[in-house]
């Protein structure tokens, strides 16, 4: 039997699609009445304009036909800059590489590669401007000539002043081709992001107690540390480099040598974060310098072949070992932010907030 076909869905339910359209459209709308490209005058360009209205004006007054040749001249001199200079910033790419780190007071090199899409049409005097979120922008990079299908790459040296993150929102592309009388650009979208290290001086760290060397401590037991504790034969898999050849001539066999394991120091360190009420400025540098000094004592102790764990005071904490490496230690540091005071805190986290100001080696824990 055929079942009665069911009733179609209200009209509600399409209610959304219409709100959704006026909307859709007047942002399509207004994304075409935004002017693609800015134009601005150069010191030659405004001059160049001031001649042609004189002209102009003394063309209307005297009915001169040689001052309206003349005029006539200016202003298709003003139509060919526009076609070519936007000609020449049609079709074209930019990408931008970022190193892998960056850290504060080194200066680093960020590449820039513009590729011309055009076929037949080359671009001249291309300006690159790198765009970076809340800073001026002061980076350029400049292309004297960018053929058809080909990409031309540039860099700029960039010394970072301050940790944290870096984002780059985008780049301005300009050209003043053909005559510099006007600056034509166009700005293009293109995310990045870099984080800043903090800055690392040398330290010089407090000697290893007595029975340390620079590998760390040396446990009884088997292991791959620098000491041998024994001998034993030599089975399938095992590093041939350590055969003892006098021992095995004697014996017979291949014999081996038995390295101890090594205990490696665990060095913590703490640091202060919590920012007091009505703190100024110097607060604010005292807390920079404290990051500093705890990076550049971090990568000593790993450079050391020692293990650092770094403690806030908020509860956080990172640590560094000979395998990991310092960088995730640095980017612990280049992300870490100050904790305002709190009124519910107890007297106690007020008392270790308000720990040591500066890490040395007295601060210096050794975890055995």
């Amino acid at each position: 039997m055929s079942q009665p076909a069911k009733p179609r869905s209200s009209a509600p339910a399409s209610q959304p699609e219409r709100s959704s359209a006026p909307k859709s459209f007047l942002g399509k709308r207004w994304a075409r009445m935004r002017p693609p490209r800015r134009l601005k005058f150069t010191r030659e360009g405004k001059f160049f304009v001031g001649i042609t209205l004189g002209v102009g004006f003394a063309a209307i007054n005297t009915g001169n036909n040689l001052l309206y040749l003349l005029l006539g001249m200016l202003l298709a001199l003003i139509i060919v800059s526009g076609l070519m200079s936007e000609l020449s910033l049609r079709d074209l790419t930019v990408v931008r590489r970022l190193p892998l780190r960056a850290q504060v007071g080194r200066p680093h090199l960020v590449e820039i590669e513009v590729f011309n899409h055009k076929g037949r049409v080359p671009s001249y005097a291309i300006e690159v401007e790198d765009l970076r979120a809340g800073q001026p922008a002061d980076k350029r990079c400049f292309f004297l000539k960018i053929s058809p299908k080909s990409a031309q790459v540039a860099a700029y040296r960039r010394t970072p002043a301050k940790r944290g993150r870096d984002r780059h929102i985008g780049f301005r592309i300009a050209t003043r081709f053909p005559f510099g009388l006007f600056e034509k650009s166009r700005e293009v979208p293109a995310e990045g992001e870099l984080i800043i290290y903090p800055a690392v001086d040398a330290v010089q760290l407090p000697p290893l107690p007595p029975g340390r060397h620079a590998g760390g401590d040396t446990a009884f037991g088997r292991g791959h540390g620098d000491d041998y504790i024994g001998m034993k034969l030599l089975r399938h898999g095992e590093d041939p480099r350590d055969v003892h050849w006098r021992k095995s001539a004697a014996v017979g066999q291949l014999v081996t040598r038995e390295r101890a394991r090594e205990a490696r120091p665990d060095i913590v360190l703490p640091l202060d974060v919590v920012r007091p009420e009505g703190a100024k400025e110097d607060w604010a540098n005292t807390f920079e310098r404290k990051i500093r000094d705890v990076a550049s004592r971090s990568v000593a102790h790993i450079k050391r072949h020692d293990a650092i764990t770094i403690k806030t005071t908020s509860g956080e904490s990172v640590r560094g070992t000979r395998m990991s490496g310092a960088d995730p230690i640095l980017r612990f540091l280049a992300l870490l932010k100050a904790v305002p005071t709190t009124k519910n805190d107890d007297a106690p986290n007020k008392a270790k907030a308000t720990g040591p100001a500066k890490p040395s080696s007295d601060t210096e824990k050794v975890a055995e």
